[in-house]
């Protein structure tokens, strides 16, 4: 009787098991000698058996049934088959007569009612420990993530570290990651931009390849990079150190959403094209040159517009160099109002104590949320995704939570920090009238205010409260002395009554100080 020797591994890496066909093949001709059996091929494969379609297998079984060889010499029976579909080739074939014997150095085996039952029975065997180690390893990655531990492949900016099995970050790559948010935040970079800035960055996947525009959108939607791990579509949080602020995180898909529905595209180069919409029917407004002179207009497909046509760029200019006038602040009183603001850092610090007892408490209510919410999906009062949708906002809610409290731990009274961005840009607005920059002064309106329309040829937009307020003259005007009242933000309890020579923080209740006695 002609026998085939089949050894196999369960890895297609060279390094893995590496000694694990070479030990079989020495064990298998040794036995094959020592029974003196006749060999007349050899099939050597390095895959796993858990799923059918192994292509030695497959020609091994092909040889036998052209009846080259009517044994088969293997090193046990979970060697030819872990799954139940391969399994049951074998025994079919035992059963047809092409398989006369089968030979095992570990295991016993003869064509006969008791022998196809004990093969039966090794075979249900080797698929069982297959479904149980599957178990095993997805119950391991379960608890793993519920540790706060990914457990895959680490993301771009983030490294696996062999030594702790943990996700570290990555010293050269973690910086460009930052800076592509920030970049995208901004809204003037389309992600193709993003994609060759990558390229002109050096900055490539995990394994070494180019970044694609897929790779720029995982990344920008990933919560991994601000402290939340997704797995199989349920929030859990992470150990590892976040890369990005969930602020800025959060700004990226407001400027992706409404990116969703256009075309990152531009044809020409005009200064405040993709900043305004019609007032009338809410279409685009479009920009052409007539003349030598370049004209706004709306672009009519939302329909039948009543709005008027035509607006010169020179005239939109007008109407913002108007708006930048009145917020504007020269370089001397921006250097008083940022002492100004260094001198209150201290006091303010003291003050956030009471701020971060607060927060903390309203951390713990949303841990107690959580704590309830699960009890409830466990007594299955929940569906899961009705449990995954509100995970989500509280976990959500906890990180921003968390970042407020280290923002007042590190800056004191969180309205320091917007007030000192406040302050210098409107700085910037004063630089923006001198360099008479349309495109610069686009992106300063885009982040001041929102809703920018054209309305009967004239241009107006909604600004944040603060600006709005430093364009309106304070009730305390006196003579030719011009004030700018400003709140910091909404949430805030500090209002600013800011003139050329006055800064005086309100909710101190102490004297007005004057930059020059600074």
């Amino acid at each position: 009787m002609k026998y085939i020797i089949y050894a196999r591994k369960s890895t297609e890496e060279d390094d893995g098991q590496v000694l694990s066909i070479e030990a079989q093949l020495v064990e298998l001709r040794e036995f094959a000698a020592k029974e003196k059996l006749e060999i007349v091929a050899s099939f050597e494969e390095a895959k796993t058996a858990k799923e059918p379609g192994r292509i030695k297998f497959a020609e091994m079984l092909s040889f036998v049934e052209r009846g080259k060889a009517q044994g088969i010499l293997s090193w046990h029976p979970d060697r030819l088959a872990r799954n139940s579909v391969d399994g049951g080739r074998v025994i079919h074939m035992i059963d047809r007569g092409l398989i006369k014997s089968l030979k095992f150095p570990t295991f016993w085996f003869e064509p006969t009612p008791q022998g196809l039952f004990m093969l039966n029975i090794a075979f249900g065997q080797s698929k069982y420990f297959v479904d149980n180690l599957r178990e095993n390893v997805k119950r391991g990655l379960r608890q793993k993530i519920r540790n706060g531990v990914w457990p895959s492949w680490a993301p771009i900016g983030y490294l696996n570290n062999p030594r702790t099995r943990g996700i570290d970050v990555d010293p050269v790559k973690a910086p460009l990651v930052r800076k592509l948010f920030a970049l995208y935040a901004i809204g003037s970079y389309t992600l193709h931009d993003l994609v060759d800035w990558c390229r002109e960055q050096g900055l490539k996947g995990n394994l070494g390849k180019e970044i694609a525009l897929s790779n720029i959108q995982k990344i920008l939607t990933n919560p991994f990079y601000y402290g939340l791990m997704r797995y199989r579509g349920e929030l859990y949080e992470g150990r590892h150190e976040p890369l990005v602020p969930k602020k800025l995180f959060d700004l990226c898909q407001e400027v992706r959403a409404k990116r969703g529905k256009t075309i990152e595209t531009k044809r020409h180069d005009f200064a405040f094209l993709g900043l305004m919409k019609c007032a009338s029917c809410g279409s685009s407004i479009t920009a052409e040159m007539q003349k030598g002179h370049a004209y706004y207009r709306c672009t009519k497909k939302g329909g039948v517009c009543q709005e008027k046509h035509y607006l010169r760029e020179e005239i939109v200019t007008e109407h913002i160099q108007s708006f930048l006038q009145k917020i504007s602040l020269s370089d001397d009183d921006t250097e008083k109002a940022l002492a100004l603001l260094e001198a209150e850092r201290d006091k303010a610090r003291e003050e956030a104590r009471a701020q971060i007892d607060t927060l903390k408490n309203e951390v713990a209510r949303v841990e107690a949320k959580l704590s309830k919410l699960l009890d409830a999906y466990l007594a299955d009062a929940l569906f899961q995704t009705e449990y995954a949708a509100k995970k989500e906002q509280l976990l959500s809610r906890k990180i921003g939570l968390q970042e407020k409290i280290s923002d007042f731990a590190d800056k004191g009274l969180s309205w320091l920090e917007p007030a000192r961005e406040f302050v210098l840009s409107l700085n910037q607005a004063s630089k923006l009238l001198q360099e008479n920059n349309g495109i610069a002064m686009t992106t300063f309106l885009k982040n001041i205010g929102s809703n920018h329309i054209l309305r009967n040829r004239e241009f107006s937009f909604a600004p944040k409260l603060q600006y709005e307020l430093a364009a309106q003259p304070s009730a305390a005007t006196s003579g030719d002395l011009q004030f700018l009242t400003w709140c910091p933000r909404r949430e805030s309890n500090s209002y600013f009554i800011l003139r050329t020579d006055l800064f005086y923080p309100l909710n101190y209740g102490g004297s007005p100080l004057n930059f020059t006695s600074l």
